[in-house]
């Protein structure tokens, strides 16, 4: 299946965990990817694994804190591909810290990358997003975290705000309200990807826990990055040409409730 055949895709911190899997799966169906991260030996790495296979790819260092930054890797996709039809938002920054006593620096620490680094992307893409044949696709990585509470304010509280982004976004920039502000004939897709918990890099050396969480889960198991990444390829592409401002819990079950209220777990 190659629904992302002559497609451009343009993915946040790509080079790890959940972005380097939607990177992969993207890639696999046909995308030429726009590797963005941080980490540019690693992006570097990914971007020629996937050339390898003959798809196209792009490494790019993107901070997404840096309005600069951001313009700059979006200005070198569309030189290089001529085009850019889908951006993954992937990039969240999580930490603990005791809440009455963290300042702004700390707050801003998780907050600007997980939702303010989306808008500059988001705003950044938009003018080669609302020129794609077909219209654009926008997927962001929440977190049930953005849906309910699990902890983590600062996280949590730009996770929801990913949500209220999303929706808000796709009534603007979908076919009747770009006619409504006249401001052209594109259009995009904005939809969001919520994850449960996800064996990355950050459960590297804590099985037990990972063991732990994953008896929380309906499901039996904490997810895997390509769990994601399926979700997030389905949503970027033509299947999904009549879903817009959709929440899509990726989470094992876990939002619709615990199963301790159903078996006794001990």
């Amino acid at each position: 299946m190659r629904r992302f055949d002559g497609r451009v895709a343009f993915v946040t911190g790509a080079a790890h965990g959940i972005g380097r899997a939607i990177a992969i799966r993207l890639a696999a169906e046909g995308a030429a990817v726009v590797v963005a991260d941080l980490d540019g030996e690693a992006a570097g790495a990914l971007a020629r694994t996937l050339a390898e296979h003959g798809g196209g790819a792009l490494a790019t260092h993107c901070d997404v804190r840096d309005r600069e930054a951001v313009r700059s890797a979006v200005a070198a996709a569309a030189t290089r591909f001529g085009r850019l039809d889908v951006l993954v938002n992937n990039v969240g920054v999580a930490g603990e810290w005791d809440f009455e006593k963290a300042g702004d620096d700390e707050w801003a620490q998780q907050s600007d990358p997980t939702l303010g680094g989306a808008v500059r992307c988001v705003q950044e893409a938009l003018p080669h997003l609302l020129r794609a044949p077909g219209g654009g696709s926008v997927v962001s990585i929440g977190s049930v975290n953005g849906l309910a509470a699990f902890g983590g304010e600062a996280y949590s509280a730009a996770k929801a705000g990913l949500v209220s982004l999303t929706q808000n976004l796709a009534l603007r920039y979908g076919r009747r309200g770009r006619e409504l502000l006249g401001t052209g004939p594109g259009w995009v897709r904005f939809n969001l990807v919520a994850p449960g918990t996800v064996r990355t890099r950050v459960w590297e050396g804590r099985p037990e826990e990972l063991e732990s969480f994953a008896k929380q889960y309906p499901l039996g198991r904490v997810g895997e990055p390509e769990d994601i990444a399926a979700a997030v390829a389905f949503l970027a592409s033509a299947d999904a040409a009549w879903i817009t401002g959709v929440v899509l819990p990726v989470d094992g079950g876990i939002t619709a409730g615990h199963p301790a209220f159903f078996y006794d777990l001990r």
